[in-house]
């Protein structure tokens, strides 16, 4: 396998975001009540973190040690919005559904993190592979969370019912709710 495949199995495997760095917790436990929200946010995470890792790489050799964080936040907030936005535009329920958590990728750790330890000292094409990696890695753990949590709390997945109307999961409602709203 070459360096760019290293790069992108690395951000599945050896350093998945949430399951080995235990990184974005608060998006992993919030957002994962359905499978569906969390291929929403993964997917949200990934085009935002492979797109300022692609540009972040791009300016790093002009962006000066006193502005790097501001600068990288910056960059990510733009890609924030626009996946914002374009959630708005094409999948409005999806957006209602994730709220408040899209406009926080700006302050992801992951994002942050990987624009400070990876993009800002290796080429585009290997920083680009870098978030391809980590998004991924990220989408599959919120997908398979959101899809146990889902199964526990409702007895269904992506909204298909798998056990019937007596599903014997109706108990474990509390699965499918954040955990902050467990409290109230």
């Amino acid at each position: 396998m070459g360096k760019l495949g290293k790069t992108f199995t690395n951000g599945i495997l050896n350093e998945n975001p949430s399951f080995k760095l235990v990184l974005g917790t608060c998006p992993t436990l919030a957002v994962t009540t359905s499978a569906i929200n969390g291929v929403g946010m993964g997917v949200s995470t990934l085009v935002v973190l492979t797109c300022s890792n692609i540009v972040i790489s791009m300016l790093r050799k002009f962006i000066p040690d006193k502005v790097r964080i501001p600068a990288f936040i910056t960059v990510i907030a733009a890609f924030v919005t626009i996946v914002q936005m374009l959630l708005k535009a094409f999948v409005p329920a999806l957006d209602k559904s994730l709220g408040i958590y899209i406009p926080l990728i700006v302050v992801n750790c992951i994002i942050l993190a990987r624009a400070e330890a990876f993009a800002s000292k290796y080429p585009i094409g290997q920083s680009a592979m870098d978030g391809l990696g980590m998004g991924v890695g990220f989408t599959i753990a919120l997908t398979l969370i959101g899809a146990f949590r889902e199964i526990l709390g409702n007895g269904s997945i992506f909204n298909l019912q798998l056990f019937g109307e007596n599903n014997v999961f109706g108990s474990a409602a509390m699965s499918s709710v954040p955990p902050m709203l467990m409290m109230i």
